[in-house]
């Protein structure tokens, strides 16, 4: 058994309908799909060392069982960028999440605040085609123009390229008028590896790769949420 597949198996047996974020980067991990350097630390002079070592700015989010929609919560603050911010943060997050009654915290997580487009790839299992995989542009893009395109999986390389042409925001991706454009190769590698995630492991609902950060040197996921069938 896959080291992904383990993590499904360990949440569905304690009986969760969603893997935490850290179970979440480490499934995307095993398969080879780059995510923002992380630490899940379990006390505030840890989240200090670990955003020493990432290197600021970064992002702390409260991990917990009982927490899929973390912004609900409180249960995240962006763009800290000292030691005293990150201390600052870690005491707000405790204190939020054990204002929720139930809430169980599994630690804090710290992630490398990322830079370039946002490209949101999201996931929803057809009970008649299986997974049917969703690529679009982050922010405005598909907040208002809702400008995505769907395949079903497993995606071969010719259908990422058709995916991309059908995007309104497609220029962007490659560069415009002077903006730095995502390295497609890595971004057709991440697109081939997420596909190939969802066919092998069936018991994933749905997953919200929200946002992924692509600039002309990396392609990497920023947040990301499973939800298990």
């Amino acid at each position: 058994m896959s080291r992904a597949a383990e993590i499904i198996a360990k949440a569905k047996d304690e009986g969760r309908s969603f893997v935490t974020e850290p179970e979440a980067y480490a499934i995307l991990e095993d398969y080879g799909i780059p995510v923002a350097p992380w630490a899940l630390c379990d006390s505030v002079q840890e989240a200090i060392e670990a955003a020493d070592r990432i290197g600021y700015p970064v992002v702390l989010k409260v991990v917990s069982p009982q927490i899929v929609h973390k912004t609900e919560f409180g249960a995240v603050m962006i763009n800290l960028s000292s030691s005293k911010e990150v201390n600052e943060a870690y005491s707000k997050l405790m204190e939020n999440a054990l204002g929720h009654e139930g809430v169980e915290i599994s630690g804090i997580l710290v992630s490398k605040m990322l830079k370039g487009l946002e490209i949101i790839v999201g996931s929803t299992k057809d009970p008649q085609f299986g997974p049917i995989l969703m690529l679009g542009l982050g922010g405005i893009f598909v907040e208002v123009f809702k400008d995505v395109s769907y395949r079903i999986v497993p995606l071969e390389e010719i259908d990422i390229e058709e995916m991309l042409l059908e995007l309104k925001g497609s220029k962007l991706i490659r560069g415009f008028r002077g903006m730095e454009g995502v390295n497609i190769e890595d971004l057709k590698r991440v697109l081939i590896s997420i596909s190939t995630l969802l066919t092998d492991l069936q018991d994933i609902m749905e997953m919200d790769l929200n946002p992924i950060f692509g600039n002309s040197t990396e392609v990497r996921v920023a947040d990301a949420r499973i939800i298990l069938g």
